[in-house]
């Protein structure tokens, strides 16, 4: 009879003398489909086990009690033999490293996760699912200048089990679709536009209006031909990018933020400054499992209301920090829908950037940026598709006459207005003549 997986690495474990420890193993069944234009390249079914076990070790040096911790991966057709060798090695390992003291997340009869919306991909097939959402991703592919020119689709569920060495055995399943598609225009310029999705539901819906806005977007791109002229303009950020600028306040108020002091983030204090004169911040933590990855449970969680921070998040060990309770590390969050419209947003000269070759912000400074691939440009009598140049601001500028947009977007780790538009954004394009 076969031994399980999580027996064998107890054994393993407890031969190679680790008291302290987690383990989280994950199995992972997924249907994957691969195309080419419309037709179906490649086909695969995966059955995955494996696990992360982290072994920890206490020790004191220099008078001071220190926790090492060492991360191996292992595979289900590992030997018992080389499971305890790794061990082993990774018990030393963790002697090298030499964080304050903290003890580990342990079980706590009260503590129960909240209620997670169920998902309606519970219940069907990976087949299935993976059929579903390729009618949808090629029910908008019906141009003939502008085509998916290749996509990736996977359905997968996994079930996921958490134990550590004071008493944590939690599990649950999650299933969830993701993948990526590439849209090519040759009308005009040669030129394509990678795109990813990812749901936790059967919103096929969502796939096809981010197709479709893909090919218009893409057709547009096709038709610009220059940057827009360098300047400072009312800037509109949309889609992905919206998530990127409220990340801001939800990495600042990470407890490993906190205790290192990159942060001055404090509960109750005014994260978006005292000068605000449009919209205020509201944002709330989403859990998308039951359990973090520590086996803390998680439930959705205010974290700023109207600018002010509610809540200091993390994992276990800079909670144990700061003596506060953890929350575990959160994936998702959302945030409420604007007043205005973004027909309203757009009455006035704007650069509405609808494609960056990627927008990042740095949750240290606040500076946010990134190169235009796509944006269109009106000045108050005409709109014109621009591409090149970039956008540079920071969000402690910024954050004072941020307005949301009415209109929303949902995604598989943010629920939010679907546009921002901030006020004296720096463009670096065209000189102007």
């Amino acid at each position: 009879m076969r031994i399980a997986m999580i027996e064998k690495i107890l054994s393993a474990l407890k031969t190679a003398g680790v008291e302290m420890y987690q383990i989280t193993e994950t199995k992972t069944e997924s249907a994957e489909l691969f195309f080419i234009r419309r037709s179906l390249d490649m086909q695969r079914k995966k059955n995955v086990c494996q696990a992360e076990v982290v072994v920890y070790r206490e020790f004191t040096e220099g008078g001071k009690r220190r926790m090492g911790s060492a991360a191996v991966q292992v595979q289900d057709s590992l030997s018992w033999e080389q499971m305890e060798e790794m061990f082993r090695d990774a018990l030393y390992a963790a002697g090298f490293v030499k964080n304050e003291y903290y003890e580990l997340y342990g079980s706590q009869k009260e503590n129960v996760p909240g209620s997670i919306k169920a998902s309606d991909l519970e219940g069907r097939t990976l087949a299935e699912i993976a059929h579903c959402f390729t009618e949808a991703l090629y029910a908008e592919d019906i141009e003939t200048d502008v085509f998916l020119n290749s996509a990736e689709i996977f359905a997968s569920t996994k079930a996921c089990r958490i134990i550590n060495s004071r008493g944590v055995d939690v599990s649950y399943r999650k299933s969830k679709i993701e993948g990526e598609f590439v849209v090519q225009c040759t009308a005009g310029q040669d030129v394509e536009t990678y795109q990813d999705f990812a749901y936790e539901d059967m919103d096929t819906n969502a796939l096809r209006r981010k197709v479709r806005e893909t090919m218009e977007m893409t057709r547009a791109r096709a038709e610009a031909v220059s940057a827009p002229p360098a300047g400072t303009y009312r800037v509109i950020l949309r889609g992905a990018c919206v998530e990127t600028i409220l990340s801001y306040y939800v990495d600042r108020s990470n407890s490993s933020m906190v205790y290192q002091k990159y942060s001055s983030f404090r509960t109750g204090c005014d994260v978006q400054g005292t000068d605000v004169e449009k919209d205020r911040i509201n944002l709330t933590l989403k859990a998308t499992v039951p359990y973090s990855m520590e086996g803390i449970p998680m439930r959705d969680r205010e974290l700023v209301k109207d600018g002010k921070l509610q809540l200091i998040h993390g994992g276990n060990r800079f909670a144990y920090y700061l003596q506060i309770e953890p929350t575990g590390n959160y994936r998702g969050y959302r945030a409420p829908a604007g007043t205005v419209s973004l027909d309203e947003m757009r009455s006035e000269p704007y650069l509405e950037v609808l494609n960056f070759s990627d927008f990042q912000m740095d949750s240290f400074d606040g500076h946010f940026g990134g190169e235009i691939r796509l944006a269109f440009l009106y000045d108050g009598e005409k709109k014109i598709p621009v591409t090149g140049g970039s956008i540079n601001g920071n969000i402690l500028e910024a954050q004072k006459s941020l307005v949301f947009s009415s209109e929303m977007q949902v995604e598989k780790n943010f629920e939010g207005p679907l546009a921002v538009c901030l006020e004296n954004i720096n463009v670096a394009g065209n000189s102007k003549k």
